[in-house]
């Protein structure tokens, strides 16, 4: 399972592996380079992914980038 998302203008994606979550950043040519920094605990659901990356990357909002959206 991969989800993606637009945090705060920046693509990113969420894959479920081996149960566990993994960060990527996701390019415009669709290249995917891992994100190790952010660990997200491997027993949050899916729905509340948006919510636990906007509290993370909160510090990157803006005014053109007020939240985190599932694309």
């Amino acid at each position: 399972m991969r989800i993606k998302f637009n945090v705060f203008g920046k693509v990113m994606s969420v894959q479920r592996k081996n149960e566990e979550w993994l960060l990527f950043r996701e390019s415009e040519t669709s290249m995917r380079v891992r994100i190790y920094d952010v660990v997200i605990p491997s027993d949050l659901p899916a729905e509340s992914l948006a919510q636990y990356l906007a509290d993370i990357f909160h510090e990157q909002a803006s005014e053109y980038h007020a939240g985190v959206k599932c694309c």
